[in-house]
This record gives C-alpha cells, structure tokens and sequence, in this order.
C-alpha cells in the first residue's frame, strides 16, 4: 500500500453521510495532533505518516502509522491489534472491534480522551518498531 495522493480535505468533503463525515473531520484533526504529521489519502483510507512492515514469513509492505478509512456503516480506525488495548477499549463507549479494526458507528457517543490513548499506544508501538510478530521501521 503507498500514498495515492489527492486532496483529504476534498475526500473527506465528500463522505456521507453527514454523521461520518462529521466523524472523519474529527478523526482526521485527531490523528494529525496525535501523529504531528499531515494526512495523506491511501486509497480510501486517511493515513498519518508511513512505516515499512516485515512479518517472520517475509511477507512486507508499507502501510500508515495511524490511519481511519470513513465506510458507510461505521469509521473503521486501523491499529495493531484490539486486544493490546482491552482496559481502554472497555471505556471507549459503543464500538465493535476486528482483530485490528476499531469500528465506530458514531464518535460523539466515545470517550474521545479514551480513543486518544489508544491512539497513542498504537504510535508508540509503530515507532518502537512493532514486535517479534511484525517488525516495522518508520519511514515518514
């Protein structure tokens, strides 16, 4: 996966409904003060920086370090993995999770100081380079 360039004021502009749209505006202004980088579209999904991934069976790839992608349904937050942040996700507020997906149908119903610190932790653990189950070198 790499940057796609584009306008992520003009994407996100143009999400609907209203709701996500309202969602993205405040997760892109999030991530961004979290990250201290600037959005970049990858495809349909708002990245904030970018790091290079290697997995023990050699499989690699790059992907953001903190990243949302704005679907129909719910705001989709990518992050390690849900089970690294079980205390903070039980405060969240309504979510559904995937193995690394945090789904979030409305961001005024979450405790935004809860979603901030698991925000943060997965940054850190891109930053401090992942684990023995990914390897990740930051490369912007």
């Amino acid at each position: 996966m790499r940057p796609t360039g584009g306008s992520v004021a003009a994407f996100v502009a143009g999400v609907t409904p209203a709701k996500r749209r309202r969602d993205a505006e405040t997760l892109t202004a999030l991530m961004q003060e979290i990250s201290g980088r600037e959005p970049e579209l990858w495809g349909t999904i708002v990245g904030f920086g970018s790091c290079h991934y290697r997995y023990p069976t050699g499989t690699e790839g790059d992907m953001p370090l903190l990243a949302f992608a704005p679907r129909k349904a719910a705001s989709t937050i990518y992050l390690e993995s849900t089970a690294a942040h079980a205390d903070d996700l039980a405060a969240l507020g309504p979510h559904t999770t995937g193995v690394g997906c945090l789904y979030i149908k409305d961001l005024e119903e979450i405790d935004l100081e809860a979603l901030s610190g698991i925000l943060t932790a997965s940054l850190r653990w891109a930053e401090d380079g992942g684990s023995e189950h990914a390897v990740l070198t930051v490369t912007g």
